[in-house]
């Protein structure tokens, strides 16, 4: 029988979009070749219409460029609709591309919500409100166990701020009279003044030797008045 008839075949797969589209593509610089060779052409005949004089043979070249000319248009028209295939293939692929990425959001949107209700599950708002409560309470305690801690029990109650403030003062001054390096309490006092030097008499002056004289051993002669006593 299958040899009567044949076999079936198997219906080959539909071409894809990008399939389509190269195949376009590549008939478009097909139609793209031909129409530089024709330019070229063209140049050519422009060129010995230019060198030729009017008559029969000037005339010959200007039907044959006519003739490359009609073909050129009729080229161009294939490229032009070849172009807009491509185009329209082009608006298709990207919108199919669009909607396979849709689907692919929407997968990954409705696996997200599905594991987000399991965690939902997992976990109550009236919990979480109680452990911040909770917390916070705590955090209160610590405050005032750390405050109770910190405090001094030397220090009053009440403390009399200007006197602190005289303190200060005095503290400055005893300061700023030791800057020089000795303590305020082993400084003279410099408006009373010194009783072993205000009751002792004067040094005396000028040299003695040179008032009384000396004797030929170089010592000081004595006075004749004190001889003849």
């Amino acid at each position: 029988m299958k040899r009567v008839f044949g076999v079936k075949k198997d219906k080959e797969p539909p071409p894809s979009i990008q399939d389509a589209s190269d195949r376009i593509n590549k008939r478009g610089d097909n139609v793209e070749e031909k129409l530089k060779k024709l330019d070229a052409e063209l140049s050519r005949y422009k060129e010995q219409i230019k060198k030729t004089r009017p008559g029969p043979a000037q005339e010959a070249i200007k039907a044959r460029a006519m003739r490359v000319l009609k073909q050129k248009r009729m080229y161009e028209g294939q490229r032009d609709m070849l172009y807009s295939q491509t185009f329209n293939l082009d608006q298709v692929a990207f919108a199919s591309e669009g909607l396979k990425d849709a689907q692919q959001t929407m997968s990954a949107l409705k696996s997200a919500n599905k594991e987000l209700k399991g965690m939902m599950k997992t976990v109550n708002i009236q919990d979480i409100d109680n452990l911040q409560d909770e917390m916070m309470d705590m955090m209160d305690v610590s405050n005032e166990i750390q405050e109770t801690l910190g405090r001094s029990y030397s220090v009053p109650d009440y403390i009399d701020e200007e006197e602190l403030m005289g303190e200060l003062d005095a503290l400055e001054a005893d300061m700023g009279s030791e800057a020089d390096g000795i303590p305020s309490y082993l400084q003279p006092d410099k408006e009373e003044p010194d009783v072993d030097t205000e009751f002792l008499p004067a040094a005396p002056t000028g040299n003695t030797t040179a008032a009384q004289g000396e004797d030929e051993h170089g010592l000081p002669t004595v006075p004749r008045a004190s001889l003849r006593s």
